[in-house]
């Protein structure tokens, strides 16, 4: 399964994550800081980590509550949505108690995105607003997988649905 595309022309992030509403972090396992590129490693910042990538070293703590479901950033089966939904599920519902989570990938851009843009979109936003406010607050360079900006102005449980049909 190919986890990570390398795109030259992307630049690495600013920032080892950003907090894209109150409580909601998106992020990746590396960023540019002061010396180059350098690891995104967390401890125990937040209280939910969801990892969409992992890399050993990169944490969390242990006694952090921790999902990891690792998709491509390409396109997805049925499966792999039904995952990035359940994910954006727990990050809602974390929120909603005043737990704080970290949603991450490789860079922090497309994987994590995702699952942002969908959570927002179940607490309300439209799938617009939730990909401006990434764009805005993570980074233009944001979902610029295209496909994933099509899952998110069909829907995802419309796209899992015509998936699992195609099957």
């Amino acid at each position: 399964m190919r986890t990570r595309r390398k795109q030259p022309d992307v630049p690495a992030p600013d920032s080892p994550w950003s907090e894209i509403v109150p409580g909601l972090w998106m992020g990746g396992h590396e960023f540019k800081g002061p010396s180059g590129l350098e690891l995104a490693v967390v401890r125990d910042e937040f209280d939910l980590v969801q990892t969409l990538l992992r890399l050993p070293g990169h944490g969390p703590d242990p006694g952090v509550e921790h999902h990891v479901w690792p998709i491509p950033d390409g396109p997805l089966d049925g499966t792999q949505l039904a995952g990035v939904m359940r994910l954006a599920r727990a990050a809602g519902d974390a929120l909603d108690t005043g737990r704080s989570v970290l949603v991450r990938c490789y860079s922090g851009y497309n994987r994590s995105g995702l699952v942002v843009a969908h959570a927002l979109v179940d607490r309300g936003h439209s799938a617009e607003e939730a990909i401006r406010l990434i764009r805005r607050r993570r980074s233009p360079w944001a979902l610029h997988n295209e496909l994933f900006v099509d899952y998110l102005r069909t829907g995802l449980p419309t796209v899992r649905l015509l998936e699992e049909l195609a099957e």
